[in-house]
């Protein structure tokens, strides 16, 4: 499915019905095109890579995704592969006064399979674009924007980590298989949106150092708040992949704890029944000369006996707390 719109120098919106028309609209007055494809066929990479003169080996890591956030430069365009919060690669061919936006399926759990939403992008670069109307402010738009999104995906794996936390120290007994099940499903989440980000700080510092020649200086000075904000991105992500590698220490602690416990009841049951099984294990013997065989309270005083040493044997047990 493709998308395609032109921005004019005095702030209409041109909607390209076409594709096959875009070489025919763009560089003219001042406009900058803009085609966005999503979930695209292979006519519709061919019919943009016709119109922009797009490289093959750029347009075959578009056919692929699973690219690694990236920067390529070639004599036309440029290439920025970057990733959504739900872990959706967009692909971004930026020319000068032109950009291709290639967006994939969703790869992380929960997000359904779909693609990163191009709307709110659009609508921002439509309201702010007065004045700054350059592919570079695009660029920025559409990566700060991805970039925002970062913070919504941390700060829900946050709110996860703090309900499990809860659960693993609560007085109540978890459910200890969930729990751990759940603990490795947010590391792993972790850890993929990890390799999602922190590459794209390279990215943005090849932007920052103007390594792609179509990008002004104020666009240059807007990108530099995009790096920062992926710069806490990361900063964030550190912690909670600590606090993640805490909750996992917690939780095998708890769980060595909880067991210790049980083998220490175990162990006072059975040293307590001990002395009980002993003396009717020394009464219960067939020798025909036995003290006490014939006496009259014998039978009473065995049972006293052991009742009594399960008694001390339990206050015994019971003040060192392992009862």
């Amino acid at each position: 499915m493709i998308s395609a719109y032109a921005f004019c120098a005095d702030g209409q919106v041109e909607e390209i019905a076409d594709p096959h028309d875009i070489s025919e609209v763009r560089g003219r007055d001042g406009r900058i095109v803009w085609v966005d494809l999503w979930e695209p066929s292979d006519e519709d990479l061919a019919c943009v890579q016709e119109e922009f003169a797009l490289h093959p080996l750029a347009m075959e890591d578009a056919r692929k995704h699973g690219q690694r956030p990236k920067l390529e430069q070639y004599p036309t365009h440029a290439f920025i592969v970057a990733y959504s919060m739900t872990l959706a690669e967009v692909d971004l061919f930026v020319g000068p006064d032109w950009l291709v936006s290639v967006r994939g399926a969703a790869t992380r759990p929960g997000s359904e399979g779909q693609p990163w939403d191009i709307g709110p992008a659009r609508t921002r670069f439509e309201r702010t674009r007065e004045g700054s109307g350059s592919i570079g402010f695009l660029v920025y738009t559409i990566l700060d924007e991805l970039v925002d999104g970062y913070f919504h995906a941390t700060d829900a794996a946050e709110d996860r980590l703090e309900d499990l936390e809860d659960r693993i120290f609560s007085e109540s007994l978890p459910d200890e298989q969930a729990v751990q099940q759940q603990l490795f499903e947010i590391r792993r989440e972790l850890l993929l949106f990890r390799r999602a980000v922190v590459p794209l700080r390279d990215v943005m510092g090849s932007l920052l150092r103007r390594e792609v020649e179509w990008l002004d200086d104020r666009s240059v000075l807007l990108l530099q708040d995009v790096y920062d904000h992926i710069l806490r991105a990361i900063d964030l992500l550190d912690g909670q992949r600590e606090l993640m590698g805490n909750a996992v220490d917690a939780h095998l602690a708890i769980i060595s704890n909880r067991m210790n416990q049980v083998m220490k009841k175990m162990t006072s049951w059975g040293a307590i029944l001990l002395g009980s099984t002993l003396v009717a294990g020394i009464y219960g013997m067939n020798f025909r000369h036995m003290p006490e065989l014939e006496w009259r309270f014998g039978y009473g005083y065995a049972l006293g006996l052991m009742a009594m040493i399960t008694g001390v044997g339990y206050w015994a047990f019971k003040r060192r707390d392992w009862l």
